[in-house]
């Protein structure tokens, strides 16, 4: 079984604390199975985040990582608005002070590598192996794949992918798990807690594992057509994409559970 840090569930009491008191659109058991993937991911290398807003999942990310010593996280966003996400951003505005004062508040501004950039900005020259990509950026289809194609080729053996609001209404973060992940044999494990969708870079063995990712991507597959192209949810549609998400296991899982399911 992969190895649990001394602590954790302490660890991520605290680190939840203070995620809690910090603005955005993670609920807990997202948030804390964030936590847990920072502590116990079994790969060597950076943790990477695409899409920093006002700083929430930062927060436990960096948290976790100073704790256990696990190098800066790297925060990559332009912090520019108007958002997909967040229609409520004043267009022109920017949430970079708030970001650093949720990072200052939470006592982690040292923990974090901060790149006020877009994505592709960032990755010229990038070169670091990475151990935990979270992608919580631009949520289209074409953003959400452009930002698993940059950073995923740097992904260490045991790696994980986790992407943000893949059971929400958008269409890039759901389509870029089936079919970049759920369908590819460089993946071994992988599921959903919540609207979190991850999945463990596995190139050497990801066949083992290809039936249980099919048999996911058959029921969150069903979740495509009613977002393609970017469509909004209205009426029977909406009710339909209901029904097909309320099909795809998403629960909590305990550090022990995921430990387990990831274990070579």
């Amino acid at each position: 079984m992969v190895a649990i840090p001394h602590n954790l569930d302490a660890v991520l009491e605290k680190a939840w604390r203070l995620t809690d008191r910090t603005p955005g659109f993670l609920g807990e058991s997202e948030a804390r199975f964030l936590g847990l993937l920072a502590a116990c991911v079994p790969a060597h290398g950076t943790i990477v985040e695409i899409g920093s807003f006002k700083g929430k999942s930062t927060v436990m990310l960096a948290s976790v990582a100073t704790h256990y010593g696990l190098g800066p996280v790297v925060a990559i966003d332009p912090h520019t608005a108007p958002a997909v996400t967040d229609a409520k951003i004043v267009p022109g505005s920017s949430t970079f002070e708030e970001f650093v004062s949720a990072l200052r508040a939470a006592l982690v501004e040292e923990g974090v590598e901060i790149h006020r950039a877009y994505s592709r900005e960032a990755a010229k020259g990038w070169n670091r192996p990475i151990r935990l990509l979270w992608i919580d950026g631009d949520h289209t289809y074409q953003g959400a794949g452009e930002d698993f194609e940059l950073f995923s080729p740097y992904l260490s053996n045991g790696a994980v992918v986790a992407m943000h609001d893949a059971l929400h209404a958008y269409e890039g973060p759901i389509r870029v798990f089936v079919e970049n992940i759920l369908r590819s044999d460089n993946f071994g494990p992988a599921g959903f807690v919540q609207s979190v969708a991850w999945g463990q870079y596995r190139p050497n063995d990801g066949t083992a594992f290809r039936e249980d990712r099919e048999k996911l991507a058959g029921r969150a597959g069903r979740l495509l057509p009613f977002l393609a192209d970017g469509r909004r949810l209205s009426g029977l549609t909406k009710i339909g994409y209901k029904l097909a998400r309320a099909r795809v296991p998403r629960g909590p899982i305990s550090a022990a559970a995921w430990s387990s399911t990831v274990s070579p």
